[in-house]
């Protein structure tokens, strides 16, 4: 018969921590399994080798000389995983986590916030990473993606949805027709240039049919690259734009832009999305974290 080259990983595992604590109950304690467990796998071990490794001593145990030959070389080797484990996990930690998000989000809304990211998680190193669509769904080069999107997702992430999407109407308060629309209802805005941009077309609709609008009627006139452009545009009295919430909410606050018709909520949502195999805890502190500030505006 061919011998097998190693035992069970289990079974060496119990016998080092009943050899190094004395106690099959105490091994049993620590590896969070039964007292019948323990002595199954040591058992196991014995008749592999045909020899007993323990002798019973009092309440505990004590090593017989084959058990302290097999002690020997599991001590260190157990102890060289644990070390090895340990200064992964630190190397892990210490490490940057690379964030994607588009320029935009990246400009009015996570950029803002650093200071109080790192105050908040300071053992977090943050790298960020502007994407454009392409990259976002490869997620080539970075840990995970902060993006606006709406399901189905795609089957490889792993998503945590952090808050829904709002979405409304913004103009400056040196828009020339700032203060006739401020009374008047949201359809007064067929009348008006909608700016927009190239990279959402359907953000203008969505929020009509939220409304109970028409939205065939609009009338969408330039259009911007980014967000980021069309919400400048939008505060320099260019027209009105469209926007997500949280990405206005401080040039609301500040009286840059205002909302006289609110925000309406969308398909979409905000969430951190990273490839399904990563399991980086760090992913779901930020997650949380940003889960924290998205529902503070």
């Amino acid at each position: 018969m061919p011998v097998r080259e190693l035992p069970s990983l289990n079974a060496l595992r119990a016998f080092e921590a009943a050899s190094r604590l004395g106690s099959m109950s105490l091994a049993a304690g620590e590896l969070h399994v039964t007292h019948g467990a323990i002595s199954r796998q040591v058992r196991a071990l014995e008749e592999a080798l045909g020899q007993p490794l323990f002798v019973r001593q009092g309440r505990g145990v004590a090593l017989t000389e084959a058990g302290r030959t097999l002690n020997e070389s599991c001590t260190g080797a157990f102890e060289q995983l644990r070390n090895a484990w340990t200064r992964l996990q630190q190397s892990h930690a210490n490490s940057a986590f690379v964030l994607g998000c588009s320029g935009s989000v990246l400009a009015r809304w996570v950029i803002p916030r650093l200071e109080r990211l790192r105050r908040d998680l300071p053992a977090l190193t943050l790298h960020l990473s502007v994407l454009a669509e392409p990259a976002i769904e490869s997620m080539n080069g970075v840990d995970a993606v902060l993006l606006l999107a709406a399901p189905p997702w795609p089957g490889g992430w792993q998503v945590h949805e952090l808050a829904a999407e709002y979405i409304g109407p913004v103009l400056s308060p040196r828009y020339p027709d700032a203060e006739r629309l401020r009374e008047l209802p949201a359809d007064a805005l067929y009348e008006e240039p909608l700016l927009h941009t190239a990279s959402r077309p359907q953000a203008w609709p969505d929020w009509a049919r939220a409304m109970g609008l028409p939205a065939q009627s609009l009338q969408q006139a330039q259009a911007l690259p980014h967000l980021y452009f069309l919400l400048e545009a939008a505060a320099a009295g260019l027209g009105v734009a469209i926007a997500p919430r949280p990405l206005v909410a401080d040039d609301l606050a500040a009286g840059r832009l205002i909302a006289p018709w609110g925000f309406r909520a969308t398909p979409a949502s905000w969430a951190l999305c990273a490839p399904r195999q990563a399991s980086d805890p760090r992913l779901v502190e930020l997650a949380d974290w940003l889960r924290r500030e998205l529902r503070e505006k």
